[in-house]
């Protein structure tokens, strides 16, 4: 007889980026208990020059999440995402929400207790944990030997990436995630990677050893949902099989259990290129390559269009999250 779960599906959600917080916005109105673990490594915008004049761990992601899954007054949460005119002098481009994380990392220590600290303040449902709290920088070794280090970098580089990894901006030691991170992945029934950039978004996070060592241990589903544009400086020409093997590479071992990808066609001419790092070409679908590395795959139109831009349908993902956990508890392979 299946076993039937007493408690709220844990569903634990890793990455950055703008990608994420759609899904998260989805999953704070099913009745499941939520944890993002949001990337530290971002380096470009508003993060980075807080990061390079105050020293402090990069707010830009966390930011986004907070307002995916709070239940603030809507005109607060609008402040809160106000940017600064370009013409504003030393607030140029800085978000109020930046700012504010980061008075509250100093004021409780470390950006980890100030992102606490906040969510109360702001009704956030669930969790949100800085994968580290440690200032660390994202190196990659590309394909022709060679070797960088940032994320900016990185991407501006328009190279094939072998494989990541993350240090300490201060090089004492490798980074380190707080407890509760463990803890969240290790006690959860789902993990989701993404959706995100694959290699400045959502491998950051997992290359953190004590991250990389939870994920290896875990009992809980591991799907990745893959992106639906290759994206520049990072994916060009990938497959999602492809995708799903650079995860399974970082890990020597295939991770990833079920893979989530979208079948809609993107209509041709849609992307408006000039405003979006995205590539000119939708991710190939491999359904043979997916199936080679164990992968249960879930294909469905997952396209939501706006603004010249191919995006996730949050509520479509969301509700395929769902199933899988519930087949899972009743035991349905």
């Amino acid at each position: 007889m299946p076993q039937i779960k007493s408690h709220q599906p844990r569903i634990v959600v890793i990455g950055g980026g703008t990608g994420v917080p759609v899904i998260l916005k989805s999953l704070k109105k099913r009745d499941v208990d939520i944890t993002a673990i949001v990337t530290v490594a971002d380096d470009g915008g508003s993060s980075g020059i807080l990061r390079n004049y105050i020293n402090v761990v990069p707010p830009g992601d966390i930011r986004n999440v907070i307002v995916a899954l709070s239940d603030a007054n809507p005109e607060f949460l609008k402040l809160f995402q106000y940017r600064f005119k370009g013409t504003d002098k030393f607030l140029a481009g800085h978000a109020i929400g930046n700012l504010l994380i980061t008075a509250l990392s100093e004021m409780k220590g470390n950006i980890f207790n100030g992102v606490q600290e906040l969510t109360k303040l702001l009704d956030v449902k669930g969790h949100i944990y800085p994968a580290s709290d440690d200032l660390i920088t994202l190196h990659a070794k590309f394909t022709d030997g060679t070797e960088l280090a940032g994320e900016s970098e990185i991407t501006n580089a328009h190279k094939m990436i072998e494989r990541v990894w993350v240090d300490r901006d201060d090089q004492n030691g490798a980074p380190k995630a707080a407890q509760p991170v463990v803890d969240a992945i290790l006690n959860a029934d789902q993990i989701v990677l993404g959706p995100g950039s694959l290699f400045t978004s959502i491998l950051p996070n997992l290359m953190i050893p004590e991250v990389h060592e939870a994920i290896l241990h875990t009992s809980a589903e591991i799907v990745y949902i893959c992106n639906i544009m290759t994206q520049n400086g990072e994916t060009n020409g990938l497959s999602d099989s492809d995708h799903v093997a650079i995860l399974n590479r970082h890990f020597e071992k295939n991770i990833i259990n079920a893979v989530m990808v979208n079948n809609k066609k993107v209509p041709v001419n849609y992307i408006d290129r000039s405003h979006s790092d995205e590539t000119s070409h939708q991710v190939k679908h491999d359904q043979a390559g997916l199936e080679k590395q164990g992968c249960k795959v879930i294909a469905s139109d997952f396209l939501k269009l706006h603004d010249h831009g191919a995006y996730h349908n949050g509520d479509a993902v969301s509700n395929e999250l769902i199933r899988l956990i519930e087949k899972d508890s009743n035991g349905v392979n």
